[in-house]
């Protein structure tokens, strides 16, 4: 079962964000606390959105997607940018990483957006082959950009 989710939802969301970074390779890269989080998610602007993904015969949550709004000047349109989806190793196979993604499809049909986009890491075979299965295709010629502490203090700390 996929459905939005709700504030005490929270801290299996920051449980699941730090797995997916030990998954990735980058456990010290996963800071968000869960304050942090909430805000994102349920605050009085919410810049984030959730789903999560059930067991149906336990009610366990096994995975989650978090996304957010972009905007294509190209198309004019409103986009969703996926920022994570990650389903336990255990619940792999049982169709909760479609159905995330089917979810988020139909939410962009729904209101008009014109993409759905998002990263993966080149080493992650299993969730290209996956991602391509369903249709979704490579930006090849693009590279994906970023700054983060030092770097973004200082370009952030130039004289006007």
């Amino acid at each position: 079962m996929i459905r939005t989710a709700v504030t005490t939802d929270v801290p299996v969301i920051h449980a699941l964000i730090r797995e997916l970074a030990e998954y990735e390779k980058a456990p010290d890269e996963a800071k968000a606390t869960e304050e942090q989080l909430r805000d994102a998610l349920f605050g009085e602007h919410p810049a984030l959105f959730g789903l999560i993904a059930e067991d149906d015969a336990t009610g366990e949550a096994v995975g989650f997607a978090l996304w957010f709004r972009n905007f294509s000047t190209w198309r004019g349109t409103h986009g969703v940018y996926l920022e994570d989806l990650y389903v336990r190793p255990g619940n792999r196979g049982g169709g909760h990483g479609k159905a995330l993604l089917t979810e988020l499809a139909r939410i962009c049909v729904e209101r008009g957006y014109s993409r759905m986009e998002w990263s993966v890491l080149d080493w992650n075979e299993p969730s290209i082959g996956f991602y391509r299965s369903l249709g979704a295709v490579p930006m090849d010629g693009w590279t994906v950009y970023r700054l983060t502490d030092g770097p973004l203090a200082a370009l952030g700390s130039t004289p006007r």
